[in-house]
């Protein structure tokens, strides 16, 4: 595990995405959790506009860091982050869309299927 983060709850979050990987083999979720751990300056912040540019209908996106609220989001999508601003939290559930933590999409879709990594 690198030393980029001190946050409990993140090196938490790390050994179950390792452990998700392994399991189901889905190297998806080392990914995430490789970019999870980065120090927080490294950390990304992704707004709610780019989920729409780039995440196609019927899939669901994975932001290893804090989504924003700047754009508009067209469409129903499933976000899984690691924080969200409440803005961004109101724009996802007026568009039809579930925000959720990482974990709970680890277990909705252990395999990563239909998964876009956002950064």
């Amino acid at each position: 595990m690198k030393k980029g983060t001190e946050r409990k709850s993140l090196k938490a979050l790390f050994v179950f995405l390792e452990k998700a990987s392994k399991k189901n083999k889905a190297p998806i979720w080392m990914a995430v959790a490789e970019k999870i751990c980065s120090p927080r300056r490294r950390r990304v912040e992704v707004n709610v506009g780019k989920l729409s540019k780039i995440v196609k209908q019927g899939s669901a996106a994975v932001v290893p860091g804090k989504l924003l609220s700047t754009g508009k989001l067209e469409r129903k999508l499933d976000v899984a982050s690691v924080s969200a601003s409440k803005s961004a939290r109101d724009k996802v559930a007026k568009a039809g869309g579930r925000l959720m933590s990482i974990r709970e999409l680890v277990e909705a879709n252990p395999k990563g299927a239909g998964v876009v990594i956002v950064q």
